[in-house]
């Protein structure tokens, strides 16, 4: 598998999960602006979306999409889904909350947005980080261990500290033990962001 990322970026969340597998991947680093990879390939020619994050397998299929390539990974790797008959689709739940009502809503804080939009979508992130804060299900958001929900919940925490926005204290835990996973730490590593 090869993992086309830029640092930062959601697929952040797809490269820790990578990096917790303990199998060998390929990861590429892409340029959003200039839209180049880092060996100097034109990512839409890999993907015409143009962003990240993006999947080729080991057959050549592309998977693009945070919430597709992360539902991939935990059919892959068990130990990133949820068990039971409702399991994957709790999980699938958990991933399109934290991108559709989470991470959309930094837009301001990427497209430079004004002080008052800023204002307003720290707001509004603190209030739905809050509705996961309160489902809390053990150390990670969804049980005792760590799932692919925990690695995307863990770049949206991430950009709330980058930004000044409250996350709400009962997701301070979760994001400590994400952070101090030796994963979770090679991955910050590997995209520069410590």
């Amino acid at each position: 598998m090869k993992l086309y990322y830029s640092p930062g970026a959601c697929s952040l969340a797809a490269h820790i999960a990578l990096h917790e597998t303990g199998t060998s991947f390929d990861s590429e680093r892409v340029d959003l602006t200039t839209k180049t990879t880092s060996s100097g390939a034109d990512f839409e020619a890999i993907t015409i979306k143009g962003y990240v994050p993006a999947l080729v397998l080991d057959d050549g299929a592309l998977v693009t999409e945070n919430i597709a390539i992360l539902d991939y990974l935990a059919g892959i790797y068990p130990q990133f889904a949820l068990e039971g008959p409702l399991g994957r689709t709790r999980l699938l739940e958990a991933l399109a909350y934290i991108s559709t009502e989470i991470h959309k809503s930094y837009k301001p804080f990427w497209h430079d947005g004004s002080d008052s939009q800023k204002a307003i979508a720290s707001a509004y992130i603190t209030k739905r980080l809050q509705y996961l804060a309160d489902r809390v299900a053990g150390a990670y958001l969804l049980g005792d261990r760590p799932s692919v929900a925990d690695f995307y919940l863990f770049v949206t925490l991430l950009w709330a500290t980058r930004f000044g926005v409250t996350i709400p204290s009962a997701l301070v835990p979760v994001y400590a033990t994400l952070r101090a996973r030796p994963a979770v730490q090679a991955t910050l590593a590997a995209e520069g962001l410590q």
